[in-house]
């Protein structure tokens, strides 16, 4: 009779072995699809913040981009200006040490 009680218990130990198994697997399955919600909820939020935020540089950048350009620009037709006009000022330079020279030879000419 000990061994039909024992086999008995064995039978209801493993049973319950089995019921617990599946509980777990299901505990883990549930625990598993709401850790999944709750970090794509709370880091998808995160994220969708962190690319927006990347966005807004971006676009940012960009427009910072075309300034520049236009600058560069300018700065480019500025120094073409200052060359020309450096250009002029050498060669009024050059016209009144040409001018110089002649006056000097003009009034050399009257003192004697």
């Amino acid at each position: 009779m000990e061994d039909k009680t024992f086999e008995l218990i064995e039978k209801m130990y493993a049973d319950i072995n089995k019921r617990f198994d599946v509980l777990e697997e299901k505990i883990d399955k549930k625990a598993d699809k709401t850790d999944i919600i709750r970090i794509e909820n709370v880091h998808g939020k995160k994220i969708d913040a962190l690319f927006d935020g990347y966005k807004q540089l971006y676009e940012k950048l960009e427009e910072h981009d075309k300034r520049f350009d236009e600058h560069d620009k300018r700065f480019d037709e500025h120094d073409k200006r200052f060359d020309r006009i450096e250009a002029k000022l050498d060669n009024l330079s050059h016209k009144v040490s040409n001018h110089d020279a002649k006056l000097e030879v003009l009034e050399g000419g009257r003192k004697k």
